[in-house]
């Protein structure tokens, strides 16, 4: 490419040159090649790709993370509901011990007559109530002495009853689950 010495004085003297880039066929080039920083369509994709990913990988672990704490929570709802139950019926375990008493006490003239039969028949209501929520009854005669659920309010002379055994119950005792919820009130052979 020719140019005017002063132009070429001009363009050294500012650091830029006004030439043209010329093709391999020594024609000049309009549209020169330009060294791009931006990244291909390709890249892009793969990138855009990667990021779906991550966001798709953190939506389902977020979504799990949900659904196990759904079921937590409904499993502790679960749990209050059924203490909540279980606390009302300890509530009524001397109201059971009043029937109990009362059934044992009865004369047995007055034994068939239907006001006792009803009585009779609102107690096994209770104790159903008790045995549906999972609620049982210690009636520990004859067992080993268990201070972990009973409790000793006298000695018996040992006879039928092996020493260290129960005796002979005066209040039953109830467990939930491994909970013991009341102690059985016991007498123990000696």
């Amino acid at each position: 490419m020719h140019t005017k010495p002063d132009e070429q004085n001009q363009s050294s003297s500012t650091g830029m040159t006004n030439e043209i880039p010329v093709n391999q066929n020594g024609s000049a080039s309009e549209n020169p090649k330009v060294e791009s920083t931006t990244p291909s369509l390709e890249d892009q994709v793969k990138e855009l790709q990667t990021k779906a990913k991550e966001y798709l990988d953190g939506w389902q672990r977020e979504r799990a993370e949900f659904a196990n704490f759904r079921r937590r929570v409904d499993k502790e709802r679960d749990e209050i509901s059924q203490s909540a139950a279980v606390d009302v019926l300890v509530k009524l375990l001397p109201v059971l011990d009043d029937f109990d008493l009362a059934i044992a006490n009865v004369p047995a003239e007055k034994a068939n007559e239907e006001v006792m039969k009803g009585f009779q028949m609102i107690h096994r209501k209770l104790g159903g109530l008790l045995e549906n929520t999972g609620i049982k009854v210690i009636n520990p005669v004859g067992e080993p002495f268990d201070p972990a659920q009973h409790e000793a309010l006298g000695q018996d002379p040992a006879g039928e009853t092996p020493a260290g055994h129960v005796s002979a119950v005066l209040r039953k005792g109830y467990l939930y689950g491994a909970k013991v919820l009341r102690a059985a009130l016991v007498r123990v052979a000696g």
